[in-house]
């Protein structure tokens, strides 16, 4: 690998680090291609902290040069940051991306690069699916794997008609056509569905009110970031919560900014790969620290960064030294980590993990937090087209 050496410095747009360091040996470049502004940057940000937070807890800092570059959640923003972290700056992998659509302009790059791309949020499916490639692996979920179960969940529930809504974009399209297959399958019907226009609907009402006038027993969603905060305050607002229960996607009701929502989240019921109430020694301990280091809960987009992290110390640790020899590792890696057992499908490059259905309660000091309802162990996407396994 290219060595520079270099000093981490927090910040948050475009960096590159140099200056001297006491540690020896060559240093990992890593670029970091993240939403530092716009509707996703709280989660761009949350990422970061995970990562570095991973590198920190295992004294490894000063292994890695990070060259951070914002995407602000446009595909063709992004595409040019990661041509230049690649051409420019030489990286060895890229890390991150937030957008689904940002993930999709980069596919074929990275691959006619031979860059590996560590994923760690964008769940676009057909880049763990059709359009798959052993340089683009991801340790954060898939579209399909977070909303699949959810349509049999609802359904073994008793609900039979659900209305759905999310932002008309990948992320939003995908979630919501894996969720109704799911819910189709297993018996139920869809009232109806709306898009709404990403990043520019600030007024959810009339949307709310179609979907009251289809009269379903419940509503299931997909938002995020400050889309979720308004959506979720003017559904409470509408008092639909009491006639029309209120499901989604976790993103909906993340631990980032559930306090923003404040009452209007409590029972809103939602599946998501990893909440802050996980009751494992690992969850706990990581928790524990991660609230000492940032004075914050982990969300999930922490946990995606973190896992990052690990995912990438291992890899060097099992012999990885340049950029085939990462991709080709960090596909191996395995552990138990805060959000239970992790690997990830060497048929697909996409991460198998648990998904859990959880509640948003109060916590009985005037703060909220999660109830696990239920666990669905060891979820995995089909190849879908991938031919990796192959």
């Amino acid at each position: 690998m290219q060595s520079i050496h270099g000093k981490v410095l927090a910040a948050v747009a475009a960096v590159t680090i140099v200056g001297g360091v006491g540690a020896a040996g060559a240093q990992t470049k890593v670029g970091v291609l993240l939403p530092y502004s716009g509707v996703f940057a709280a989660l761009g940000q949350e990422i970061d902290d995970g990562f570095v937070f991973a590198l920190e807890e295992a004294g490894r800092l000063d292994e890695f040069t990070l060259i951070r570059e914002d995407t602000e959640v446009r595909p063709p923003e992004g595409l040019a940051k990661a041509r230049k972290l690649v051409l420019q700056d030489e990286v060895d992998l890229i890390m991150g991306i937030v957008s689904s659509g940002v993930l999709a302009a980069l596919r074929d790059f990275v691959t006619d690069s031979e860059v590996p791309l560590l994923v760690a949020n964008a769940g676009e499916d057909s880049s763990t699916g059709e359009n798959c490639s052993p340089y683009v692996i991801r340790v954060s979920f898939s579209n399909s794997q977070v909303n699949r179960p959810m349509g049999q969940w609802l359904y073994d529930q008793g609900y039979r008609r659900v209305y759905t809504l999310a932002p008309d974009y990948a992320a939003g399209q995908q979630m919501i056509a894996t969720f109704r297959a799911g819910f189709e399958a297993a018996g139920g019907e869809i009232a109806g569905s709306e898009f709404t226009p990403f990043g520019r609907t600030q007024d959810y009402g009339p949307y709310i009110t179609n979907a009251r006038a289809a009269e379903p027993d419940a509503v299931f969603v997909f938002y995020a970031g400050s889309e979720a905060i308004a959506f979720v305050r003017q559904y409470d607002s509408f008092g639909m919560k009491e006639d029309i229960p209120l499901f989604g996607s976790g993103f909906l009701t993340s631990p980032l900014y559930v306090d923003a929502q404040g009452e209007a989240a409590i029972g809103v019921v939602a599946s998501l790969h990893y909440v802050p109430t996980i009751d494992t020694p690992e969850n706990n301990a990581f928790v524990e620290a991660f609230r000492a280091r940032f004075d914050r809960t982990p969300s999930e987009y922490a946990v995606q960064g973190y896992d990052a992290g690990q995912v990438l110390m291992r890899a060097l640790d099992a012999g990885a030294d340049d950029r085939a020899s990462l991709a080709r590792e960090m596909p191996r890696v395995s552990y138990t980590g805060p959000r239970g057992p992790l690997e990830i499908d060497p048929l697909t490059n996409n991460i198998i993990q648990n998904i859990y259905v959880y509640d948003t309660v109060s916590d009985g000091a005037g703060g909220l937090t999660q109830e696990v309802l239920d666990v669905i162990e060891r979820v995995q996407d089909e190849p879908m087209g991938c031919t990796l396994g192959q």
